[in-house]
């Protein structure tokens, strides 16, 4: 992990984040330059870096200030951009009543420096808007909490993730931001951008393996298919569920809901990363779809409650990582159906030994 890797100021933020195999090399770039963004580039290169043009790249003009070194090395190369937050409530009789958006391009973020981990591996991102009419975030701020992984695992919060070595896990925070109405709901937007060749699909799986996260049972997927060999090159992993504590629990769950994936008909908004590694393909060959996800419903009283929300979302390449029965589901699973199939095996075994010693004082009748 690298803080602006080859500039000194730190009045803005990018963190570059490589991993490296045998033969191949991942590249992670999270900025707030701009819109809150994150860059994916894989390559087939474990020597392949990442070279910034600082002067270009904080120009009205950024494209093709960001490029990997050397450019034929890379095989896929993706963006996912937060662009803004909805807030709304369903008040009766008028209905669903929707505030001013907040911009995430137009926030002021915190230098990421402060809460690197090199041992951790984990960065936070935190902002407010520049202007807050509202005074919604006097005492509370959003962020983006990015963590990195040296191996496969298992996160230990939940909603406990399954993770791999080729995998980063982003948290989305709302924490003290006072809410404009009662019962206020919040909506994260979500941008992808693929190059020509490659498309994003939203699906959604069903999982009776509930150890982990009790009492949800979909997992949702945003995968990025090739659309010569549908294979998977990328993907957005998460759980359909929200917690409104910074100690989440089961009973602190909220309730999330992603509201359909659609092919932007929408510029982005400036996000300096993006438009400086893609250039003009941006608005020309490349897709840019959005996806809504809400956070709230019946149980939307837990953020009016304890003014705090965590979403965490697994950001990777290739499959996304599949939940097993584990160990615990497959043992309580052996001993409900085990011990019923072995009383009646047993029960069947004394019914016949009783029947072969059972005789009588009766002599047959020929």
């Amino acid at each position: 992990m690298e803080y602006n890797p080859g500039w000194n100021s730190s009045s803005v933020n990018l963190l570059h984040v490589r991993a490296l195999g045998p033969g191949d090399s991942l590249h992670y770039v999270w900025s707030s330059i701009g819109a809150p963004s994150v860059l994916l580039v894989a390559t087939q290169s474990p020597s392949s870096t990442l070279r910034v043009n600082w002067t270009q790249l904080l120009s009205p003009s950024p494209a093709g200030a960001i490029w990997i070194d050397p450019p034929d090395s890379v095989v896929y190369s993706t963006a996912v951009v937060f662009t803004k937050l909805f807030e709304f409530s369903e008040a009766k009789p008028l209905g669903e009543l929707f505030y001013p958006t907040y911009d995430l391009s137009e926030f002021s973020w915190d230098s990421l420096n402060h809460t690197l981990n090199h041992t951790a591996l984990t960065a936070e991102l935190r902002g407010v808007p520049a202007t807050d009419p509202g005074g919604g975030f006097a005492n509370g701020s959003l962020a983006f909490r990015v963590t990195a992984y040296e191996a496969g695992g298992r996160a230990r919060r939940l909603p406990s993730l399954l993770h791999t070595a080729d995998s980063s896990q982003l948290e989305f925070i709302l924490a003290g931001v006072a809410p404009r109405g009662n019962g206020s709901r919040f909506v994260l937007e979500v941008a992808t951008v693929e190059e020509a060749g490659a498309a994003r699909r939203l699906r959604a799986e069903r999982s009776i393996d509930d150890e982990y996260t009790p009492s949800i049972f979909q997992v949702l997927s945003l995968v990025a298919e090739s659309q010569n060999s549908s294979s998977t090159l990328g993907f957005l992993q998460w759980k359909a569920t929200a917690y409104g504590s910074r100690s989440p629990r089961r009973e602190d769950g909220i309730q999330c809901r992603a509201q359909g994936l659609q092919v932007a008909n929408w510029t982005l908004p400036v996000s300096s990363v993006v438009q400086a590694y893609f250039g003009d393909s941006l608005g020309s060959s490349c897709t840019i779809s959005a996806l809504n996800v809400s956070f709230g419903g019946e149980e939307g009283e837990v953020y009016q409650e304890k003014r705090y929300l965590s979403w965490s979302v697994l950001l990777g390449f290739g499959e996304p990582p599949r939940d097993t029965f584990s160990p615990l589901v497959i043992s309580i699973t052996a001993v409900a159906l085990g011990t019923p199939l072995a009383m009646l095996l047993l029960g069947s075994c004394l019914v016949l030994l009783a029947q072969r010693r059972r005789y009588s004082e009766y002599e047959p009748i020929n």
